[in-house]
């Protein structure tokens, strides 16, 4: 397949020499050779024979397969602005884990003119060096049936993720095209985007793509996927974010038969270059820390700005708030976390560390180039996902046998020019100002510091490297993995050797700066549950669940024409309408002497209890009957009667079941003002069908709790995005209610009640 005459040439640039395609390393120099695999994207049956060399330096492999044998220069860029399509693929660099990237552009004489073909980089590959062979990887439909069930979800939840920002773009047909919908390992990869047509994809087709996935599905998982195929074809789920949080559903209850094995290892190094480190890591450097015995596990990595006493004091300030943060919320067990919930409290440890860092700077009165700052990377393994949080340009890669993924995006110019369509990444690092920082922690107030976070589903062993960029400069990650980082999922290395031996790398190879790592090997274990797993689908919802790429918004961007994404109310704020100054009087004095009237009634009333009123005005005009405000979760009041419509999990084994009647006692703020969300604390009084509480109140209903079961507690304590994705309904005022009124006792924590809620 490969020209035995083509040589690959080293991308040092003190070397330049050629080399055979079967080496890996440089013959002259000995760095690693790179080999850039391209997709030519062509309407032509073919690029060109196999063999060929195209343009003086890309190899033809296969139809559209090319090799860059000149990896070291710059491939030819297109004109943007007579290219709108490219445009999509580079608006869509934060999902590149997913969707390739442009490389650039091929030239090919046609007559008197030429044809440009667009090249993009990364394609889903598999390549064995063995017997020098490179293909594509398989189609998902193809892939199938030799997954996982957790894989086969892992799947679905990636494309649910990538539905509305590739529908953003017109390219949501990617992803009902077999042929461009490949797999690489767990991840979901796209081999080139498909343009929409005039009427766009929408989720009931996603339903019929996926219902031919049926019969392939594994046992556990075969009516989970039918029923949200047949809900996403009926409507039942109408939006993204429902979507994901059925598939989350079904992921969280796979989880339990995966098994995971944790390590952590730190290092941080001065550098040949600098007088002293301004890095930190957590932990500490040197320390190996494994999750099990300990109960956590939590890797950050902090490259400081601002010199002596400065950048040191930043990178470690942060590292220390942010754990005592994180701290409170991994006490939660992970089946009682919502994982949206658990992304926000992350970007609020984050904009904590910023603040006390931004008023160090105050108090110091540092200006400009004099305040301190870090950059910040860190790495939160939780059961069956990895959470990843950053700012700046520190960055996380995720290493598995089938590839190096850096799944961050640095916050620096070059990244920003690419977000906004300007131009191609490999042409914007060419840049001078390409590496400026746009943002870092202790810069600002954190109401101009917008994080990038995330979270990663895990079916497999995996390593995550968090690194300064003392060692990510000149891609010496992409040269070093394999030959360094791969061998710790084989179990040939310890994670402590590898650990030493980046830092050496970054230090002969770049030694320009400081350099701090860290290693997280994800080891798991993983069986086939004998158990069918259900969804639950609510008839309503309106939880916002939010992916990675989403997350990561550029406050630089907010202004620009370019930027699709808006954070707006969950509901539109009321318009504001003065009152005539002629009504305000009479209106003081109605409301005086309805409270007067109504503190006079509460005196007279023997049970000396309080009447609720929806309106202190009634009582002027007994004559005229007030309309009610209606019932619903936004209002809810104590002595309100609600009913489960499905199965809500309790944790502990213990779920309420449909049709289950809970009276509300009182209703809480959540901690986090901003989400809109409260909590309910409720009496498990009735049910129509199912268990009931041993020790309920109302002697009219009969427990039927199996001996095999655990009873209901008296008290649960549920979170409104809780209720809505489950779906209730409140029983109207002039109901018979099933429950009986009772003093508040102490409630028990529900799952979505964790500290991230």
């Amino acid at each position: 397949m490969e020209n035995d005459a083509a040589t690959l040439y080293c991308t040092n640039e003190n070397c330049q020499a050629a080399n055979p395609l079967t080496h890996k390393f440089c013959l002259r120099c000995s760095t690693p050779l790179t080999k850039n695999y391209l997709w030519a994207v062509v309407d032509d049956p073919s690029v060109g024979s196999p063999g060929e060399i195209l343009a003086d330096r890309y190899l033809v492999l296969d139809k559209f397969l090319l090799l860059d044998t000149k990896p070291g220069l710059l491939a030819l860029t297109p004109e943007l602005d007579n290219l709108q399509p490219i445009k999509a693929y580079l608006r869509l660099i934060p999902y590149r884990l997913h969707v390739p990237q442009v490389y650039g552009v091929l030239f090919i004489p046609d007559g008197p003119s030429h044809r440009e073909i667009l090249l993009l980089e990364k394609p889903p590959l598999l390549v064995d060096d063995k017997i020098q062979q490179v293909q594509l990887t398989s189609e998902l439909t193809t892939a199938w049936r030799d997954a996982t069930s957790m894989r086969q979800l892992n799947w679905l939840w990636q494309i649910a993720h990538l539905w509305q920002p590739l529908a953003s773009e017109g390219v949501v047909s990617s992803l009902l095209d077999s042929y461009v919908l490949r797999v690489e390992g767990s991840l979901v990869r796209l081999l080139e985007l498909r343009f929409d047509a005039a009427t766009l994809p929408e989720l009931p087709q996603l339903g019929k793509f996926w219902q031919q996935l049926v019969s392939d599905a594994k046992p556990a998982i075969t009516e989970f996927v039918n029923e949200v195929s047949l809900s996403l074809i009926q409507g039942k789920i109408n939006s993204t974010d429902q979507l994901i949080g059925v598939l989350d559903g079904g992921l969280a209850q796979l989880g339990r038969s995966q098994t995971p094995t944790i390590k952590i290892i730190t290092k941080t190094d001065t550098g040949p270059s600098r007088q002293r480190n301004e890095d930190a890591c957590s932990p500490p450097s040197g320390t190996l820390v494994s999750k099990p015995p300990q109960p956590t596990a939590l890797a950050i990595v902090c490259d400081g700005i601002g010199g002596h006493e400065g950048g040191n004091v930043a990178s470690n300030l942060a590292i220390e708030t942010i754990q005592q943060q994180v701290q409170q919320l991994t006490k939660v067990p992970y089946d009682h976390i919502d994982p949206s919930l658990l992304l926000n409290d992350l970007e609020k440890a984050v904009a904590i560390a910023n603040d006390k860092i931004s008023q160090r700077n105050d108090s110091e009165n540092r200006q400009g180039r004099q305040r301190m700052g870090t950059t910040l990377v860190m790495a939160l393994p939780v059961a069956h996902e990895m959470y990843i949080t950053h700012v700046g340009d520190s960055r996380a890669y995720w290493i598995t046998r089938h590839g190096c993924y850096q799944v961050t995006l640095d916050d620096d110019v070059a990244s920003r020019e690419v977000r906004l369509g300007y131009a191609i990444y490999r042409e914007a690092v060419q840049q001078s100002s390409a590496g400026s920082l746009v943002q870092a922690l202790g810069m600002g107030p954190s109401t101009s510091l917008h994080p990038t976070s995330g979270r990663f589903m895990l079916d497999e062993d995996a390593v995550f490297l968090l690194t300064s960029d003392g060692l990510s400069d000149f891609d010496r990650v992409e040269e070093y993995w394999e030959t360094e980082i791969l061998p710790i999922l084989a179990g040939e290395v310890p994670i402590g050797n590898v650990a030493d031996r980046l830092v050496e790398i970054a230090n002969t190879k770049n030694g320009h700066d400081n350099v701090t790592i860290a290693l997280v090997h994800y080891q798991v274990q993983y069986w086939e549950p004998e158990i069918t797993i259900k969804a639950f689908i609510p008839e309503s919802y309106s939880g916002k669940t939010v992916d990675f790429a989403s997350r990561a918004t550029d406050a630089t961007l907010l202004g620009s024409p370019n930027h699709k994404t808006q954070v707006i109310p969950d509901t539109e704020p009321a318009k504001s309408s003065g009152l005539p100054l002629q009504w305000i009087v009479p209106l003081i004095f109605v409301v005086a002497a309805g409270g007067l009237g109504l503190f006079v009634r509460q005196l007279r009333s023997p049970s000396g209890a309080f009447p609720v009123f929806s309106n202190p005005l009634q009582t002027q005009n007994p004559s005229i009957e007030p309309t009610p405000a209606a019932r619903s979760l936004a209002n809810l009041s104590p002595g309100w009667v609600i009913q489960t419509k499905n199965q809500i999990p309790l944790g502990n084994n213990q779920s309420l079941p449909p049709g289950a009647f809970l009276e509300v006692i009182n209703t809480k703020p959540n901690p986090k003002p901003t989400s809109g969300n409260f909590s309910v604390s409720m009496r498990v009084c009735a049910n129509k069908s199912t268990p009931t509480p041993a020790n309920t109140n109302n002697p009219a209903v009969t427990s039927s709790v199996p001996s095999n079961s655990k009873p209901l507690p008296e008290t649960v304590l549920l979170d409104l995005s809780q209720m809505k994705r489950f779906g209730v309904s409140i029983l109207p005022s002039d109901a018979p209610s099933p429950c009986t009124t009772v003093t508040q006792p102490p409630v028990i924590q529900s799952p979505d009640d964790a500290s991230s809620t």
